[in-house]
């Protein structure tokens, strides 16, 4: 691969993937453009440059005729920050004088939101239910992030050390989803997350039938702190004060994967990691650990000495590496966008550097959902794991649309 006469790393490069015998096919410049985001993800950007580049490639996939690649280090600030200086750079396709919009949410009310006749042992569980859960979640954060780690399996190796990996993304339809949150009674991050976790299980039994369906496997959810559901424009996050500041924002959220019973080898229930995680979600929901962990970890992030920094950077990767897999969810834009009058087919993105050996990344765009995975090679079959994705998904979708 050439890069138009620079180096990798310089803040914009132009990479050929032409092979020497003429034009390459769309399906050789996939393996190439693959071989290529991991190679750019595991260097380091180069002393005295920018922490950006950006990478625009002119070759056509079987995805799109062009790809531009943004690479942006972490310490300019989280995925909120950077996907909302993205969009400031963004136009809707179809009017560029309207405002981008995003999907709104509707939260299904309880049967007994509204009955006044609520016994006194209801009363007093609504009232310490809180309390305990903070101190539950709070504490078990802190004991993921030290001590406590995840069981060895086909998803995690517990090796210290960085190795490359893989990208691959998935898209799933928007109104499917909403389909199944529909019909179950749930929220749209709690189908998502049970088609990853039921995909989990499934690439777990594939890869090795011993494997053991009852480990003790956790995901690292990524929150952000912020109680916002749309981006505001740069200029209003850099203010003193704001609502949305720029930077760094995030909590972590440990959420076990559903076990497996060893007789249930033909997964019977799939709808069950749906719920399971539903009922997680919820009770975490009804604590202040999440809001525990983020203004911890904006404390240590307010200390400027380089030797506080460093433990911060090192609490965060412990965390990632005692769990089994991490996974971010952002919202987008419900619209087709286009940037320099260029239409845009999709947006995904994903993370580098951290010691996970599988990552996963949702992103929203104009009524689908691309979920992207960061598999280890070597270690990760990616291509055995989409394909349990897929499954996990039809199963899941198959199981709900039977529901009256």
């Amino acid at each position: 691969m050439e890069e138009g006469g620079s180096e990798y790393g310089k803040p914009c490069t132009r990479p050929d993937f032409s092979s020497p015998k003429g034009s390459s096919s769309p399906s050789e410049n996939d393996s190439f453009l693959k071989s290529y985001i991991s190679q750019i993800a595991m260097q380091p950007f180069p002393q005295g440059q920018p922490l950006w580049e950006i990478h625009i490639i002119k070759c056509p996939t079987s995805e799109a005729q062009e790809t531009l690649i943004f690479k942006l280090h972490h310490a300019l600030g989280d995925g909120y920050s950077l996907v909302a200086a993205l969009l400031s750079c963004l136009q809707r396709a179809d009017d560029p004088s309207l405002p981008v919009t995003f999907p709104s949410v509707k939260k299904f009310s309880s049967a007994n939101k509204d009955d006044r006749n609520i016994g006194l042992r209801k009363v007093v569980s609504r009232c310490f239910s809180p309390l305990v859960n903070t101190v539950r979640d709070f504490g078990w954060s802190l004991l993921k992030s030290t001590c406590v780690k995840d069981d060895l399996s086909p998803i995690r190796s517990g090796s210290e050390s960085l190795q490359p990996f893989s990208v691959s993304t998935i898209t799933f339809s928007l109104d499917q989803i909403k389909e199944i949150k529909s019909r179950l009674r749930v929220t749209v991050n709690d189908v998502i997350l049970g088609v990853i976790f039921l995909a989990t299980r499934l690439y777990m039994q594939r890869v090795s039938t011993n494997s053991n369906l009852s480990t003790n496997s956790t995901a690292l959810v990524l929150l952000n702190t912020r109680n916002l559901r749309d981006y505001k424009p740069v200029k209003d996050m850099v203010r003193p004060n704001s609502e949305s500041p720029w930077g760094n924002h995030f909590a972590f959220l440990h959420v076990p994967i559903p076990k497996v019973k060893p007789s249930d080898s033909q997964f019977s229930d799939p709808l069950k990691f749906v719920h399971k995680t539903h009922e997680v979600i919820k009770r975490k929901r009804s604590s202040f650990g999440v809001i525990l962990t983020g203004k911890l970890l904006e404390i240590m992030q307010k200390c400027r000495n380089a030797e506080y920094l460093q433990a911060v950077a090192k609490h965060i990767s412990r965390t990632a590496r005692n769990s089994s897999m991490c996974i971010s969810n952002l919202i987008g834009p419900v619209d087709n966008l286009s940037l320099a009058n260029h239409p845009l087919k999709g947006m995904y993105y994903t993370i580098a550097g951290t010691p996970e050996n599988l990552l996963i990344t949702i992103f929203s765009y104009a009524g689908n959902l691309r979920v992207a995975v960061g598999a280890e090679q070597g270690f990760i079959d990616s291509e055995l794991y989409n394909h349990s994705l897929l499954d996990a998904f039809d199963m899941i979708l198959r199981d709900a649309c039977q529901k009256q």
